[in-house]
């Protein structure tokens, strides 16, 4: 009798168990560099179409619960964004200090939410632009 109790309170455990450990891994908190990378990183240029912003705004989990009203993709190696921390410093918009602006125009996809766009239907308007970036460095 009281293995069958165990049996019967072991199965559910084991379920638990392995829905944890599945799910565990997506609560870890993502860094600023991280969701950086993953909200304006695209070194690819050769994807880009007239669909490109609805694709990738879906693709990398930018618009969560809401639109994003507009999102930038840099399509440069990384080191290239990297070396802005290097140049010339620029206020920035959210009052914070260690903002910086790149000396060359860079590749660049700017994604404007269609007025008429709702969440969850969030559609985008693709714009491809060489210009100038500002980046925020930390560390």
């Amino acid at each position: 009798m009281a293995q069958e109790r165990f049996f019967i309170l072991f199965l559910p455990l084991v379920l638990v168990l392995l829905v944890l450990g599945y799910v565990q891994p997506s609560l870890a908190k993502e860094t600023q560099a991280e969701k950086f990378l993953r909200q304006h990183m695209d070194p690819d240029t050769s994807t880009v179409t007239a669909s490109y912003c609805n694709k990738m705004m879906k693709h990398r989990n930018i618009m969560v619960g809401d639109c994003k009203l507009v999102n930038t993709f840099i399509h440069e190696p990384l080191p290239d964004v990297q070396a802005v921390c290097f140049q010339g410093n620029v206020p920035c918009k959210n009052t914070k200090p260690n903002c910086h602006k790149s000396s060359s125009k860079m590749h660049i996809t700017d994604c404007h939410l269609k007025k008429e766009a709702k969440y969850p239907k969030c559609e985008y308007k693709t714009q491809q632009l060489r210009k100038s970036i500002i980046v925020t460095c930390e560390g």
